[in-house]
């Protein structure tokens, strides 16, 4: 999937990839992508919750075992 920025938060866990990825949305003009890549297992329930309570969407995600990949589109 095409994307526009990327922040890698591997290593990062909850919810600094949440807090960095909210603070890295709040620079882009709305229906960018900002792809995150993270290995903390709670970014499975803590990204998907994120865009809701944001109004974000969560374009797609690629959930692995080491690593997930998210892709949000700015509201």
């Amino acid at each position: 999937m095409e994307f526009d920025h990327d922040l890698d938060a591997r290593g990062l866990l909850c919810p600094l990839p949440v807090l960095k990825a909210r603070k890295r949305l709040g620079m882009f003009e709305a229906g960018q992508i900002l792809r995150i890549t993270t290995d903390d297992p709670a970014a499975v329930i803590d990204v998907p919750h994120f865009c809701a309570e944001s109004g974000h969407h969560l374009a797609a995600s690629e959930v692995g075992r080491k690593q997930s990949i998210f892709y949000i589109q700015k509201k």
